[in-house]
């Protein structure tokens, strides 16, 4: 399988130099001092206790230029989505697949969602539709990105901790498509289910991001600073139970409590969120 990675961040970083490391055909599209780096050291992914990862994969500065991928991995942040969207045809295959890697509310999340809001758009994540038209609902795979990692220096991706990748036709659908993608990376050393249940897993991971990254983000404190301070606890717990009560309104089921999804923060130590 030919797997192109738009954006060899943190995150697509270390998922390019896992899958590569693995044995894949790989090609990374990037820009600037992260692409120079990529194209003349290589991608080295260091920390979380795990054997560094140096490897070398083909490393070029837009889709057009990476040719036909049979799975292309959006590894770039949410609001550039609308930027690569329109350009990321021009390396999909025939029967390719695009992957989401950002966490949040995508803006496919109430497309094949029986219910009230069934083909809603969503204007806050695709101003104008310009994503939705650009990636049809049925070329897109979900995934709910678990792993926190960093860019350290230009080709180097310092892993902090998690290693879990959860996988699903948006319409939880059991394909072999899917299935496909996650022996794929489960070949990569992930853990890759598939689950059936994308959007509970969305929104848990979001009871996370829309209380600690803000957090973080106006105080430049880490996660687990946060945690650890009375005042900032205490504002996370209100953020998380606004966000729970808005995912619960439209069916969401939690798996966990507030306490326990802010022990797991906590548990990735001195790491700045994404935010």
């Amino acid at each position: 399988m030919r797997i192109g990675v738009i954006g060899a961040g943190a995150i697509g970083g270390l998922l390019a130099a896992r899958l590569a490391a693995a044995g894949l055909a790989v090609t990374v599209v990037e820009r600037g001092e992260q692409l120079a780096a990529i194209r003349g050291r290589g991608l080295r992914l260091v920390g979380a206790g795990h054997p560094e990862v140096h490897v070398r994969v083909r490393a070029v500065s837009s889709p057009a230029e990476a040719g036909e991928q049979d799975l292309v991995v959006l590894g770039v942040k949410a609001h550039e989505i609308a930027v690569i969207a329109p350009h990321v045809g021009r390396m999909l295959a025939a029967d390719g697949v695009v992957m989401t890697t950002q966490n949040g509310i995508p803006w496919w999340y109430f497309a094949k969602q029986p219910g009230e809001h069934l083909g809603r758009s969503l204007a806050s994540v695709d101003p104008g539709g310009l994503v939705a038209a650009a990636l049809p609902v049925e070329r897109v795979i979900g995934c709910v990105v678990y792993p926190a990692a960093e860019v350290t220096e230009p080709g180097v991706i310092r892993l902090t901790e998690g290693n879990r990748l959860s996988l699903s036709e948006i319409d939880g659908a059991p394909t072999e498509r899917i299935e496909l993608v996650s022996q794929i990376f489960r070949r990569a050393g992930f853990k890759a289910p598939v689950v059936s249940a994308i959007r509970d897993e969305i929104w848990l991971k979001l009871l996370g991001s829309a209380s600690f990254n803000p957090v973080s983000a106006l105080t430049g404190a880490t996660m687990a600073a946060v945690a650890r301070h009375p005042s900032g606890r205490e504002l996370v717990v209100a953020l998380m139970q606004e966000t729970r009560a808005v995912g619960e309104r439209l069916g969401v089921v939690f798996p966990i409590s507030n306490e326990r999804r802010i022990a797991g923060a906590e548990a990735a130590g001195d790491h700045k969120t994404s935010m």
